[in-house]
């Protein structure tokens, strides 16, 4: 995407083309639950600290094991725990 595009215009252009936003900035979850706006679905990345390859390996695992429930929702990963919260 763009350099300097707003959170906002992010996660509507996601919403638009049916993709789910993978992303490592919290303000997302403002947006989603205190601004109310529409997502096909968010997976907050809470990965800071480990090495790029774990990140890769634990998102994947993630994905393989829980990505049926994370459409309209919102999802944190992180090194202990894949978090899931439904937003229908």
């Amino acid at each position: 995407m763009e350099p300097g595009l707003s959170d906002k215009k992010v996660l509507t252009i996601a919403s638009q083309i049916g993709a789910l936003l993978v992303t490592a900035d919290k303000d997302f979850g403002t947006l989603v639950f205190h601004m109310q706006q529409v997502t096909k679905g968010v997976i907050l990345l809470r990965l800071i600290g480990l090495p790029f390859e774990d990140k890769a390996l634990r998102v994947l695992w993630a994905i393989k094991n829980y990505g049926h429930k994370m459409p309209r929702a919102f999802t944190v990963i992180t090194p202990q725990a894949v978090r899931i919260r439904s937003l229908a």
